[in-house]
Parts: structure tokens; C-alpha cells; sequence
């Protein structure tokens, strides 16, 4: 009974084992999606144990439609292969092709992609068994939209003593021989003004076109003019979202075309010492590095000297206080030294305000320099939330000198009923709100010092912001301290409050100036949530007074203003078309290359590079450039307008600033036909400045 019962279980285990042990079946060779048609191919029919040898991934893609390079460009996503049950290499990737789509520039294939593979058969392989890798494909099928697909294929060879070639063995060498080769001459980077030139051996190059493998490492929709000399060819490379760090080596494929035809070389070349990691060409970290490559305008800024800053700093600091950003918190502080009271004290309190506001600003630049950002004077204004931010307390301090908001004598006060110690908190805390919206403008002798702390090490750069923020607080602190200067301030009485009220009127003009520059970042989406924000503030501070200044209106204010700063954080960057001001005819956006083509042209050339939270550039645009005469002038000399807007952060306008010395907008520069240097107008302009500048040097009549 036992063996009856043994030998059919015996019977079905080896059953069992012998499927078990039976190769699973592979995986088809081929396979279809909506839009590309996948196949896998092998140089072989037989492999040896051990053996490498190439197989291909190929798609066929359907027509007006495309697939990616292992760098995609400026968008999309490079195909991915997974290997299963054999060793792989990594992808051996055919030339791609450009994908112009819009101002986009792409890297990809259409119709055939061959994607060769180098697999490897496991050494331990036995002849008569079966190798069968399989390869799970994922990529990005693009037309008017994209499409993400995959599919999985794979391969069924048998194990041999010996390899066989296969059918396809003789296309699969084709399409190997075509793959980019490595360079058989050599290649260099140099610096240049708004990347770096690759050059080589010219021997007949009458084209030629760089494809970067590293994503951002140049700016994929931006020209690459070629240019030949003295038996060497070169390309312009403008930089792009990430370029490489000095010491770091830029590769990819250079397609280069002479009367022999088309051919493909993989090339590599250090980035040379001095090459910035933004778009320009110089590192301000490293002057001494980059004072080959400098233009004129750093070259004095690296010569600068300490000093020198520090007096330019401070005279710049001095004169921040005649522009309309800084004069109403100046007279509120001075409206204050009427009052009887501990002058030197609060002039002190006040300075320290300033300064601390200016250090903490110094650090932060020093912190976004160390990781590698490009920043420069005013920064913080590109943050919409930054400026909703600071447009609500404007409007705060407005409410106060209005009279709405009983806060007692002091600006920054939280009562009428302040202590001695209260008052002074209420003077720094007036200091930081004069250094803030000092940082908008941009005074006469800022623009060198700026861009010389911006230049050097942490505590030289701290030290030059110090002695601007010293130059802003010292009529105040001059006040304060000297008793004679206060004998010019009117007499106390009743016309202090009639003024006081008269001062909020500036603040409530900030406002709507700031949610203006609001507008120009974040649409009007942002500007509906800034005067909804505005309007919680109004409410809670009515219901406070309406209460009596109990503890639940108190609350209730505290509430309204903490929904008005959660609502600025809802303000995101939008893209807006760039901005006119009023009477300024044929302006065209700034680029690079726009500027380089028209100079090419012999077209003299006005560059204006500024941005709407910058007082300084509007006022220059009302009182000088949008003026009839000078939009004359521009039209007799024949001068093309273009105009770089920095409202929202620019890498590109950066560099620009950096390769002239500044470290912020406005910037005013005038290409002369034929000039190989352009004439920086100062920072504040007038109708004759301009009118000089463009008529001493109009284009020649044809």
C-alpha cells in the first residue's frame, strides 16, 4: 500500500523539476506602441559563453513625431533602458538631431534610433543552454504633446562553442561606424563674454555644432556662431541654467562638416581657471584669475582698493537719502528730533537699525555667493512675497501716521504709553525700515563699491556694506548728535501733526508703487490676493479700534495680519511681457545675441538694463528716456533701443552688470558704430546726457 502510494508522488516531483528547471520562454523581439515600434537586434545567431557582443535597441517612431538624446535639451526626457539576465554596458548613443520647438531647442531622434548595447554572456554559460537578456525601454514621445511609453523585449540565442554572426550583423556594424568618434585632434575652451569659445584645428570646417551631454552646461536654443582665423576654427558657447564649475571638463558630440562630408567626434576640454559658474565668463571670486579676460569696467572695480570703496560706499549712503525711496522715513526721524527727548540715544538706536539691517543683508549675499548663486544690490525684489511683504508694512506705517492705529510717538511702538526703552526699539526698528526701502534705489558712487564688496572675500564685503549703511544713517545720526544742526528744525506745535499725517501719503504711493512691481511678477492673481491681504489688515485694526483696543480686537488684529502674510504666500512668479514705460517708442528685449547682431550690422546700440522696483530706472525713464527730444535723437542716429528687464531675477542680465562692474540696475551703455567698447552713461540720467552721447556717434548714412 506504502509503495503503491510512493512511486505517483515520486512520479510527479520529478514532474515538477524537470518544468522547473526548463528555461522560461523569452520575451518577443519586438513590440508596438501608439507611436514608436520596438525592436531588438543581435550581431549574433550563436554566442559563446563569456562572449561580448552588440545588440541594438531601435525605435521606429511614427512620422512628425520624436524621442530624446541622453541630454534632451531644453526639455523632455532622454530614453532609459533596464537590462534583465546579461551584463550591460551603457548606451552608445547616434548623433541626434536639433527639435526646434518654439524658443525651445531639443536633442532627439526622428524616424529610425538606433541605441547600441554592448552585452556580455555569463562566463559560466554551458553550450546547448539558451541566453535570453531582456530590456525594458522607457521614453518620451513628443509631438505637438508628450507621451510617456515603455515596452519590454528581449532575445532568445543559443549557447554555442563558438559565436555565430547573425543577420543582422552587417547593419548593426553600419549604424556602429556611424556613432560619434573620439576626436583625433585637440580641442579648448577660453573665456568669453557670455560663455566660453570651443575651438580647434580649422582644416576645411566650413560648419559646426557642439551638442553638450550635460544638461545646462550651454544654452541649447542660443546661436553658436562659427568663426575661422589663422587655420582655427571657434564656436561661441553661451552659457546656459547650470554651467560647469572651473576644472571641470565640458564633453559632447562636436558634428563638424568640411568638403568631405559630415563627421561626429566626441570631445572633451577642461573649463579653464576664471570661468564663472554663471553665464558670464569671470569669476568675481577670483579677480586676479579673470583680469585677463576682464573688460575695462571690472578691471577698475578689481583695482578699486578697500578704501577707496569704503568712501565710496559711504557717499553713496549718503546721497540714498535725496532719493524718494529713503526722504519720508528720513523726515519722520527727523520730525521726531522736535520732540523733546533723548536725541543721541535715539540717533544711535537708529544707526544701529541701519546697520544691522545692512549686515544681515551682507550675509545673506555672502551665504547665496557661497553656493554658487549670482546675486547682486536688491535681490530681495525679485521675490514677489519679499515686495508683498514689505508693501504691507508701508502700509501699516501709513495707517500710523494717518492716525488709524494709535502706536504712540514712535513708528515701530505698540502702545501710547511707551517707556524710554520702548522709544528706542521704536527708532531701530525705523532704522531697518529705512534700509529697506533704501534698497531699491541706486545712488551715484554705489555702483562701483557694490560691485567691489560683491567681489571680494566675506569680511571685505561686509565691511563696505557697513560703511554704506554708516553713509545712510549719518544725517540722522549728525542730528542727533550736534546740537547747532537742531536749531534749523521748526519750532514744536500743532502744525508736527498736520505733517506727520502729511508724511503717510508717501507711504500709501509706496504701496501702490510696490503692488505695481507686484503686478509685473505676479500677474493679477497676485495683485487680487496683495489687496485682499490689505483689506484683512484694514479689518482687524478698525475691529481692534472699534473694540476699544481690547484683548479680542488686539487678537483679532494680530489675526488679520497673520492671514494677510499667509496670503503672500500664495504669490507665485508669473511670465509677463516685458514692460514699456509710457512715450518710449521701438524698444526691442535685450538678449545677447540681438545686441551682437545689430552691432554686427554697424547699428549704434542704447542699452537699458533695469527693472520695476528700481526707483532709480523709473525716474529715469519718465524724466530722460521716454522724453520726445531724446526719442528723436534716437531716431536721427539711427540707434536701436533695447531694454533688459531685471524685475525678476535673470542670470544672463547678471552677468551682463558683472561684466561691467555693477552689481545692480540701472545700467545705461551706448555702442558707438565700430566701438569695441561701449560709453556707460551715469545713473542718472538727463534728456541732454543721452542726447550727447547718441549724437556725437550717430550710424553712417548709407
Amino acid at each position: 500500500m506504502f509503495a503503491s502510494l510512493v512511486r505517483p508522488l515520486a512520479a510527479a516531483g520529478l514532474l515538477l523539476t524537470a518544468v522547473a528547471t526548463q528555461a522560461a520562454p523569452a520575451l518577443p523581439a519586438q513590440a508596438t506602441t501608439e507611436h514608436v515600434q520596438l525592436r531588438l537586434l543581435s550581431s549574433q545567431a550563436k554566442v559563446a559563453p563569456g562572449q561580448r557582443l552588440l545588440v541594438v535597441v531601435e525605435q521606429q517612431i511614427q512620422p512628425h513625431w520624436h524621442t530624446y538624446w541622453k541630454n534632451p535639451g531644453d526639455s523632455g526626457q532622454a530614453t532609459s533602458i533596464e537590462w534583465k539576465g546579461a551584463e550591460a554596458g551603457a548606451i552608445q548613443w547616434p548623433v541626434p538631431s536639433i527639435q526646434a520647438i518654439g524658443p525651445l531647442v531639443n536633442y532627439g531622434y526622428e524616424g529610425r534610433a538606433p541605441l547600441l548595447v554592448e552585452l556580455t554572456v555569463p562566463a559560466d554559460a554551458k553550450p546547448g543552454a539558451r541566453f535570453q537578456p531582456s530590456a525594458e525601454v522607457k521614453w518620451l514621445v513628443c509631438k505637438d504633446v508628450c507621451i510617456p511609453e515603455q515596452a519590454s523585449v528581449g532575445l532568445d540565442l543559443p549557447v554555442a562553442a563558438a559565436a555565430e554572426p547573425g543577420a543582422d550583423a552587417a547593419q548593426i556594424e553600419e549604424w556602429r561606424a556611424a556613432l560619434p568618434k573620439p576626436a583625433t585632434f585637440a580641442v579648448k575652451l577660453q573665456p568669453s563674454p557670455q560663455g566660453v569659445k570651443l575651438s580647434g584645428p580649422a582644416e576645411g570646417v566650413t560648419k559646426a555644432y557642439f551638442f553638450a551631454d550635460t544638461w545646462g552646461a550651454v544654452a541649447h536654443s542660443a546661436p553658436q556662431p562659427l568663426q575661422q582665423q589663422g587655420g582655427t576654427w571657434s564656436l561661441e558657447l553661451p552659457a546656459g541654467d547650470e554651467p560647469l564649475a572651473a576644472g571641470k571638463a565640458l564633453s559632447g558630440v562636436l558634428v563638424l562638416t568640411t568638403s568631405a562630408g559630415e563627421q561626429a567626434w566626441e570631445v572633451s576640454a577642461p573649463m579653464p581657471e576664471g570661468a564663472g559658474k554663471g553665464p558670464g565668463p569671470v569669476d568675481l571670486n577670483a579677480p586676479a584669475a579673470a583680469a585677463a579676460t576682464a573688460s575695462p569696467e571690472q578691471a577698475e572695480v578689481s583695482e578699486l582698493g578697500l578704501l577707496p570703496a569704503l568712501a565710496l560706499a559711504l557717499v553713496g549712503g549718503l546721497i540714498l537719502n535725496l532719493m524718494p525711496c529713503v526722504f519720508p522715513v528720513l523726515s519722520i526721524k527727523a520730525l521726531a528730533l522736535v520732540n523733546k527727548g533723548n536725541h543721541k540715544s535715539e540717533g544711535l538706536a537708529y544707526t544701529a537699525g541701519v546697520l544691522a539691517s545692512f549686515a544681515l543683508l551682507a550675509g545673506v549675499l555672502i551665504a547665496l555667493r557661497a553656493g554658487g548663486q549670482q546675486v547682486g544690490w536688491g535681490f530681495q525684489f525679485h521675490s514677489p512675497v519679499f515686495v508683498l511683504v514689505v508693501a504691507y508694512v508701508l502700509f501699516l506705517v501709513g495707517l500710523s501716521l494717518s492716525g488709524f492705529v494709535e502706536v504712540g510717538s514712535s513708528i515701530a511702538g505698540l502702545g501710547s504709553g511707551l517707556a524710554s526703552k520702548q522709544g528706542l526699539a521704536g527708532s531701530f526698528f525705523t532704522g531697518v525700515l529705512a534700509a529697506i526701502v533704501a534698497t531699491p534705489c541706486t545712488a551715484p558712487f554705489m555702483g562701483a563699491a557694490m560691485a567691489f564688496a560683491l567681489s571680494q572675500p566675506a569680511l571685505v564685503m561686509l565691511a563696505v556694506f557697513l560703511a554704506l549703511g554708516l553713509g545712510l544713517a549719518l544725517p540722522f545720526l549728525v542730528l542727533a548728535f550736534w546740537p547747532a544742526a537742531q536749531r534749523w528744525l521748526p519750532r514744536p506745535g500743532a502744525w508736527m501733526d498736520t505733517f506727520k499725517q502729511a508724511l503717510a501719503f508717501p507711504m500709501y504711493a509706496a504701496v501702490v508703487w510696490l503692488l505695481w512691481v507686484l503686478a509685473q511678477q505676479a500677474g493679477p492673481d497676485g495683485v487680487a490676493l496683495a489687496l485682499g491681504g490689505l483689506v484683512l489688515i484694514g479689518f482687524g485694526l478698525w475691529w481692534r479700534r472699534a473694540s476699544g483696543a481690547s484683548r479680542i480686537g488686539s487678537s483679532a488684529a494680530a489675526l488679520s495680519i497673520a492671514l494677510a502674510l499667509g496670503a503672500a504666500a500664495w504669490v507665485k512668479p508669473v511670465t509677463v511681457e516685458a514692460r514699456t514705460a509710457g512715450g518710449e517708442a521701438s524698444v526691442e528685449a535685450f538678449s545677447q545675441e540681438r545686441l551682437d547682431a545689430l552691432r554686427a550690422e554697424g547699428k549704434p546700440v542704447f542699452v537699458n538694463l533695469t527693472a520695476a522696483w528700481c526707483i532709480s530706472c523709473l525716474v529715469n525713464e519718465r524724466v530722460a528716456l521716454s522724453r520726445p527730444e531724446v526719442q528723436e535723437a534716437f531716431a536721427k542716429s539711427g540707434v536701436a533701443y533695447l531694454k533688459g528687464d531685471w524685475t525678476r531675477e535673470d542670470p544672463k542680465i547678471t552677468a551682463v552688470l558683472k561684466a561691467h562692474g555693477r552689481s545692480g540696475v540701472p545700467l545705461y551703455l551706448y555702442y558707438a558704430p565700430g566701438a569695441t567698447e561701449p560709453q556707460v552713461l551715469p545713473q542718472l540720467l538727463t534728456p541732454g546726457l543721452v542726447i550727447e552721447a547718441v549724437s556725437s556717434n550717430p550710424a553712417p548714412r548709407s
